[in-house]
């Protein structure tokens, strides 16, 4: 365990609800729909991740495994192959907390290991059996995200979030994940319908009853692409007004690509809310 790990992720709990909070992505990847293959050295992730934090990131998110739609799963061992050159020199250069962005229990563990504080499962507990047991044990926060195996457009998409959330909590409480590390992620873009992904943000606010912060990654998502086409600047404006439109709806904690913009629309949008 590397020294300041529970500073830095007790640091971040305190921060939350005090404002939004922008959570950088760097992705180790060859495959991530948006940026893979541009940050797989360690100067280039190094330098991404200093550049988010300089631009207002409150904390980085690093991920070697892409989660895009039809993406291709890779093994325990390649997911920690793509973070060895990367992770302990990014700790290292960067002040601002960072999050392991895998479902993985072995590779959270590992990034535990090097002083990563928070982990960041697309599943929520609820695909590796050993990862609430790490969670625990490391003394990491953690995000849970819903998902779902199969697209069910027949479904009350906020019903099934508050299923699925509620057997997460229950694995995390079991392990000995204290409430207040854990965050919400309604999982825009895993398992849903178009509709469903748009009914996933409006329905934070049905879900304000557990009294969790909400995590919500939109940043240039496909659910964009469908509502305003591919144009990089049109989807970062896309991007910007799917966030503002989430925190209206109670989410906290932003993943993003472009934290400047971010930080910027998010100043306004927290002035007003303060008047």
């Amino acid at each position: 365990m590397q020294t300041g790990m529970f500073d830095k992720r007790d640091r971040f709990l305190r921060l939350l609800g005090t404002k939004p909070i922008i959570m950088g992505i760097v992705n180790v990847t060859p495959d991530s729909f948006s940026d893979g293959g541009r940050f797989n050295s360690l100067d280039s992730a190094k330098a991404q991740a200093l550049k988010l934090v300089s631009e207002g990131a409150d904390i980085i998110d690093i991920g070697a495994e892409s989660t895009r739609p039809g993406h291709t799963p890779v093994p325990e061992s390649e997911e920690l192959a793509r973070l060895d050159p990367v992770l302990g020199g990014l700790l290292q250069a960067v002040e601002a907390p960072v999050s392991i962005d895998t479902s993985k229990a072995a590779v959270a563990r590992h990034a535990i290991s090097l002083g990563v504080c928070i982990v960041n499962d697309v599943w929520g507990l609820q695909r590796d059996p050993a990862m609430a047991d790490t969670v625990a044990e490391g003394g990491a926060a953690i995000v849970i995200m819903h998902n779902r195996n199969d697209v069910d457009e027949k479904a009350d998409i906020v019903d099934d979030m508050r299923r699925f959330f509620d057997r997460s909590l229950e694995l995390a409480q079991k392990a000995g994940i204290p409430r207040h590390f854990i965050m919400l992620d309604p999982g825009v873009g895993f398992g849903k319908t178009k509709q469903q992904n748009l009914e996933a943000i409006s329905g934070m606010t049905r879900l304000r009853d557990y009294q969790l912060p909400f995590l919500v990654g939109l940043s240039r998502k496909s659910l964009l692409g469908s509502l305003l086409g591919d144009d990089p600047e049109i989807k970062l404006i896309g991007t910007l007004a799917a966030n503002l439109a989430a925190a209206a709806h109670g989410a906290s904690i932003f993943r993003v690509h472009d934290a400047a913009q971010h930080v910027a629309a998010f100043k306004v949008f927290d002035a007003i809310e303060r008047a």
